[in-house]
C-alpha cells in the first residue's frame, strides 16, 4: 500500500513539473532592447585673464607650465559682469575644432594671512 502511494505521489509530481515546463516554453520570449551608448563630449576647464570679450566670443590668456597661451572661445550666450582684465574660469567643450564655452565665472583669489611665527626664547647654552 505504501509503495503504491509513493508511485502516485511521484507520478503527480512529475506530471506537474511537465505542465509547468510546458507553460513556460509557450510564453513569448522577451528581447531586451539594445542599449544605446550616448557619447558625451568631455567638459574641460580653463582659467585665465580676459584680454578680449564680445557677445559672441571671449579670448583669455593663461599660463601653462611657464608658457603663456591665448585661447578663444565661442559663447553660447552673452556673458554679464565680465570685463577685460578679470580672472575667469571657463567650462568648455571642443566641437569640430572649435572651443565652445558653456559657463564663464569670475574667479576671486583669496589672500592668505601670514601669521607671525611664535618667538621662541633662545637657549642659555653656549
Amino acid at each position: 500500500m505504501k509503495k503504491a502511494l509513493w508511485y502516485v505521489v511521484g507520478t503527480v509530481f512529475l506530471l506537474s513539473t511537465l505542465a509547468f515546463a510546458a507553460d513556460r516554453a509557450a510564453s513569448p520570449v522577451k528581447v531586451d532592447p539594445v542599449k544605446t551608448n550616448i557619447v558625451k563630449a568631455a567638459k574641460m576647464h580653463a582659467t585665465g585673464k580676459v584680454i578680449e570679450i564680445s557677445d559672441a566670443s571671449i579670448k583669455i590668456e593663461r599660463t601653462v607650465k611657464g608658457a603663456v597661451e591665448t585661447m578663444e572661445f565661442a559663447l553660447e550666450k552673452p556673458v554679464k559682469n565680465v570685463i577685460v582684465n578679470d580672472s575667469v574660469k571657463i567650462a568648455y567643450i571642443e566641437n569640430d575644432g572649435k572651443l565652445i564655452a558653456s559657463r564663464v565665472a569670475k574667479v576671486t583669489f583669496k589672500k592668505k594671512e601670514i601669521k607671525p611665527a611664535e618667538i621662541k626664547p633662545a637657549s642659555g647654552k653656549k
